[in-house]
């Protein structure tokens, strides 16, 4: 997923998308609202981990923006404000979910991969097609019982790709659910790690390149 954190402390923020990173997610960080608003213009996220007391635009602010902007963004309000009062404001505002901080780490992988599944058609723990069987939650691939050690970059654009069923997926798609802001549009990165998928997947080769269009696993 393609997710969006925004925390005005830098550890915390750092230490939040280092962990979701760690789950084969794409993680943005912004330390302050209007930042936040300037990303949310450009990108499209599946979840955004917001905390509420923020500089230049108030988190609410934030929030309110993201709800009548109509997509399908689900915000996860993250904050030190744990009070019954504050939650009930924070899901007033749109927020789909709500977290007082201190947070366990694992706990908000959960709600932030449960938001996630909102925020597209539905899709099952266990992927499978052509053989190829992955775990999204154990995060294992297998092709015909063999198992398959992949990057975390690898194992997003694979999920990508039997999420779409058949279906083609474009490059500048699985570079905005699998990549970071950071990552060069006009780079070959997309391109060469569907070469190492296809290297470790082994023969006869899945994924299928429709030139000029994108990937798909018939």
């Amino acid at each position: 997923m393609r997710i969006l954190v925004v925390e005005d402390e830098p550890l915390f923020a750092d230490a939040v998308a280092e962990w979701l990173r760690g789950d084969a997610h794409a993680v943005d960080v912004v330390y302050d609202g209007g930042t936040a608003l300037e990303n949310l213009a450009v990108h499209d996220y599946d979840v955004v981990v917001l905390d509420r007391d923020l500089p230049v635009v108030h988190g609410d602010e934030v929030c309110r923006t993201i709800v009548a902007g109509g997509g399908t963004a689900r915000v996860l309000m993250l904050t030190a404000a744990g009070m019954i009062d504050d939650r009930v404001a924070g899901l007033t505002l749109g927020a789909d979910d709500y977290l007082a901080k201190p947070v366990a780490f694992r706990e908000l992988g959960a709600r932030v991969v449960a938001l996630g599944r909102r925020s597209r058609a539905a899709a099952p723990p266990i992927l499978e097609r052509a053989g190829v069987r992955l775990d999204l939650h154990r995060r294992e691939v297998y092709r015909d019982g063999r198992y398959v050690p992949l990057s975390r970059k690898e194992f997003a654009v694979l999920a990508e790709l039997l999420r779409a069923d058949g279906a083609v997926v474009s490059a500048e798609l699985l570079l905005e659910k699998a990549w970071d802001e950071h990552a060069d549009p006009f780079t070959n990165v997309v391109r060469m790690t569907i070469l190492k998928l296809r290297r470790k997947l082994g023969e006869p080769q899945l994924v299928v390149t429709q030139p000029g269009v994108g990937y798909r696993i018939p």
